[in-house]
């Protein structure tokens, strides 16, 4: 399988992943809903567990690259980008490719701490929370790491509330929380 047959591959396991979950979907049913047959899959991904991995580094690069970018076209100012993050959620949880998020999916179908599924889902928890600390420090927060970790709190509760309850007001009450937080932290 070529590299660009091996991204197709890893591109078409994300949606069925996402979609379905890590667990239910098997490699019978990847190679069915794929078109790439068993012995193909398997000469690029040792394991199932291998191309669960590859989808989810495909799926944190483009979760991170698509909200952060967002964040910068509606603001330049770094305060008013902590709470562009709840527009861009906002945009996410209507899209209809939403359905949760894969990274909780995933510490949750494989929950001890340690396997490399559950820790690169918490890895990108990380990368995100390292940026959104980054972000209050340039905003001037007095106590950046505390402030991230509260919004952070925030985000990933909006997003499953999202995806158990549907989209609306979430994020706008997630934005309005975000502004008292900020606040009390952002002179």
């Amino acid at each position: 399988m070529s590299a660009s047959k091996r991204d197709e591959l890893v591109q078409k396991a994300l949606k069925i992943f996402y979609r379905d979950g890590f667990h239910v979907t098997g490699m019978d049913k990847l190679v069915k809903e794929t078109g790439i047959s068993k012995t193909s899959m398997y000469n690029h991904f040792r394991t199932k567990e291998d191309l669960i991995l590859a989808s989810l580094r495909l799926r944190d690069e483009l979760f991170r690259n698509r909200t952060y970018r967002r964040m910068d076209e509606l603001t330049d100012d770094p305060r008013e980008k902590l709470l562009a993050m709840f527009t861009a959620l906002d945009e996410w949880f209507r899209s209809e490719e939403f359905t949760g998020c894969m990274f909780i999916k995933a510490s949750g179908e494989y929950p001890i701490p340690g396997t490399p599924i559950h820790s690169f889902s918490a890895e990108h928890k990380k990368l995100i929370l390292s940026h959104i600390t980054d972000i209050a420090r340039q905003a001037g927060a007095r106590h950046p790491e505390d402030l991230a970790r509260q919004l952070m709190i925030l985000k990933e509760g909006a997003i499953v509330t999202a995806h158990m309850q549907g989209p609306d007001n979430v994020a706008d009450d997630a934005r309005e929380i975000a502004k008292v937080i900020i606040a009390k932290d952002i002179d």
